[in-house]
C-alpha cells in the first residue's frame, strides 16, 4: 500500500511572505538594515510599508509553499 507523502513547505517562504485574502503575496521592502543614515526619513518611512510580489513571479512562491502561508 502506497502512502501518502506531504510536500514541505520550505522554510524561506513561510518567513518572509504572506497571502492576502484574494491571493496575493505580500512582501517586506528592502533596505532597511543599516545605512540608514544615509536615508532620508521620508524613504526610511516609505520602506516600513509592505509591497507584493509581482504577478509574474507569484507562481514560483506558491510552489514552494503548497498549503498556503
Amino acid at each position: 500500500m502506497a502512502k501518502n507523502y506531504k510536500m514541505k513547505t520550505n522554510s524561506s517562504v513561510k518567513k518572509r511572505f504572506k497571502l492576502t485574502a484574494k491571493g496575493r503575496v505580500k512582501r517586506k521592502r528592502a533596505y532597511l538594515r543599516h545605512c540608514l543614515g544615509a536615508k532620508s526619513s521620508s524613504a526610511k518611512r516609505k520602506l516600513r510599508r509592505g509591497a507584493y510580489i509581482a504577478k509574474s513571479q507569484e507562481h514560483q512562491i506558491k510552489a514552494m509553499a503548497p498549503y498556503g502561508l
